[in-house]
């Protein structure tokens, strides 16, 4: 009988970098999926990143994953979203060939040592004394594990609605995790339902994009990954469209609604708030006539179309005319139907912060099965997973990324403090350091990280702190070069559009200004760009944005205080007095690491947190 060090149930977006992590980590690792051909598939959109998920992105990648080199090799546009806004929002999104993506991922898989693939469907865990021994195939195959990580996506116990056409399936037709979710229960874990669902895809030719807003990608060269060096230049991106649904649309919906499933009772999961289906915008926004919709290409070896924005739980002829009434779709031919699918997930209050079950030891959970929403999402919990089951096998404390540090870290703190009903999304508005946790600063919080875990490479690593070295020396140079406003340097002030120098001023305070950056004052003074893009934006912000930098990280450094004070597992919440009732059952059900932690869980209030600071100060000294 094959026994593993992890055994990775699922070959998802989180299920992959799981793997890849615990293999990269000198673990024996099994990844069983149901089918080897949708190894990393796009089941909804075709596309990675955007506000708050490109950073994720970001993250992954300096923490070693392999999800942002892989959406480099295979984009087929890249944006660079609110680049008018601040850094703070800033984020990449790219359009992702689906069908390359799942080559490229599928080709590091099986190149990868310590890393076996398997196809098999699982349908019950093994556990003895509260802890994991492995799992059980529905074909009674038994495979041992000293870990074993679930990352079963929207396939757990999950049915596909079409109108009141409801059929037991995963997305696209697969074979769903049924029997698994009865051995979870069995094993004490609660589970809540969830729902989500995609779009129609459509005929590319019988579409007319004549009269459709074009959306193009960007002249620069951008990519996720730190490590690539090769961009697909922007004559050879595909563009995408934007129109929006008309009065015609609306009408169809709101005459139809009793037969969405997502309204009319036949799906009790919860949707996602932030990527709601038309007739959910519909009910939500009565007064508003139209949304608008993204057309957008699934593939450059496919005739698929995708409708962002369109998803839709209504019968086949009811989506027939829907998608008929946009406009250039008069003629449109429906390839796929769009579907809405509701699915189990575990309640994230159950997870421990390494994504550890605090059930049954040694079972660690990521991805959608947590409740979340999104590649990016999943792909981030999947890493930390694989890590941290790496590490629990070698006798090693949890990686623990704090909120002020990475996305990750807001992400996973928020689904096991605060738990969720809902699918959850990553936005900015959720990081309360959103200006430290930018685009162009990923590698800076997180490189060092990757490289002591083992899995950024010493070159890697090296090459990183030289380029940081670079962007600190030439920030200490520009306090020390100035423009005097000679008329030379005024011409070309004025070439340039900027505002007038009528003093000696250093490059450095010049580029503070609005209309200044880097390549601008070098331009001015006549000196050469010697820096890279990357560095040159990292370098940009770091001035530009000083002081509101200085100050989050003054605030910051109040949080890593509350973080610092460990609270004790063998720690009685009915002696402390004073604390509210309420207050404490939360605590109890949580049973939070840190007085940080404990301050953010719903229910607790600050002057809980007061009484609970002060009793543990009392209960160290009589320890």
């Amino acid at each position: 009988m094959n026994k593993y060090d992890v055994i990775v149930v699922g070959g998802g977006h989180a299920g992959v970098e799981a793997a890849l992590s615990s293999a990269r980590l000198n673990k024996k690792t099994i990844l069983i999926t149901g089918n080897i051909d949708y190894i990393s598939s796009m089941p909804c959109n075709p596309s990675i990143g955007g506000p708050a998920k490109g950073i994720l992105v970001r993250e992954i990648d300096s923490l070693g994953g392999e999800m942002a080199k892989i959406a480099d090799k295979t984009y087929i546009q890249m944006r660079l979203l609110n680049a008018s806004n601040g850094p703070a929002v800033q984020a990449l999104r790219a359009q992702s060939d689906k069908y390359m993506y799942h080559d490229e991922m599928l080709k590091v898989l099986r190149d990868t040592k310590n890393l076996e693939i398997k196809e098999a469907y699982v349908g019950k865990l093994l556990t003895e004394d509260k802890k994991v021994k492995g799992i059980e195939t529905i074909d009674g195959e038994v495979i041992l594990g000293k870990a074993v990580i679930l990352t079963t996506g929207t396939y757990l116990n999950s049915i596909c609605f079409m109108g009141k056409e409801a059929i037991h399936s995963g997305p696209e037709g697969q074979k769903t995790y049924s029997n698994l979710s009865e051995s979870l229960m069995e094993n004490g874990i609660t589970l809540f339902r969830l729902k989500t669902g995609t779009p129609p895809r459509i005929l590319d030719s019988s579409i007319d994009y004549s009269n459709m807003i074009v959306q193009k990608g960007d002249q620069d060269k951008k990519g996720f990954s730190y490590t690539t060096k090769e961009f697909l230049p922007l004559d050879k991106q595909v563009s995408c469209y934007l129109i929006h649904t008309t009065l015609k649309t609306k009408e169809i919906v709101m005459n139809n609604l009793d037969e969405a499933a997502a309204l009319n009772g036949e799906i009790v999961g919860v949707g996602p708030r932030y990527c709601p289906s038309i007739e959910s915008k519909y009910v939500r926004f009565s007064t508003k006539d139209t949304h608008q919709i993204f057309v957008e290409p699934v593939s450059l070896n496919s005739n698929k179309m995708y409708l962002q924005g369109f998803s839709t739980s209504l019968p086949k002829e009811i989506q027939e005319k829907m998608v008929k009434s946009l406009p250039g779709f008069e003629n449109a031919e429906i390839i796929e139907y769009a579907y809405a699918i509701e699915y189990d997930a575990i309640n994230p209050l159950q997870m421990k912060r390494s994504l550890e079950s605090k059930i049954i030891e040694n079972l660690f959970t990521a991805g959608q099965i947590n409740g979340t929403s999104g590649y990016e999402e999943a792909a981030a919990q999947g890493l930390m997973a694989g890590i941290n089951a790496s590490r629990k096998l070698d006798n090693m404390e949890p990686f623990i990324l704090r909120r002020d540090e990475a996305y990750i870290g807001v992400l996973i703190d928020d689904l096991v403090t605060k738990g969720t009903d809902e699918p959850y999304r990553m936005l900015t508005s959720r990081a309360e350091y959103r200006l430290l946790l930018r685009d162009d600063n990923a590698e800076d919080r997180l490189m060092h990280y990757g490289h002591s875990l083992g899995l950024i490479s010493d070159e890697l690593y090296n090459e990183f702190i030289e380029s940081t070295k670079r962007v600190e020396t030439e920030i200490e140079r520009l306090k020390t070069i100035y423009i005097t406003g000679n008329q030379t340097e005024k011409s070309k002030m004025d070439e340039l559009g900027l505002s007038s120098v009528y003093s000696k001023e250093s490059l450095f305070n010049l580029i503070k200004r609005p209309d200044y950056d880097y390549r601008k004052v070098m331009y001015v003074k006549g000196e050469d760009v010697a820096l890279t893009d990357k560095e040159i934006a990292s370098l940009n912000t770091t001035i530009k944005y000083e002081g509101y930098i200085r100050k989050s990280l003054k605030q910051a450094e109040e949080l890593k205080k509350m973080e610092s004070t460990i609270i004790p597992k063998d720690i009685n919440y009915d002696d402390i007095h004073n604390i509210a009732s309420e207050a404490k059952e939360k605590l109890k059900t949580v049973n939070p690491d840190t007085l940080g932690q404990a301050s953010r869980i719903s229910g607790v209030n600050p002057s809980d947190i007061m009484i609970l600071s002060i009793y543990l100060k009392q209960y160290k000294r009589h320890v």
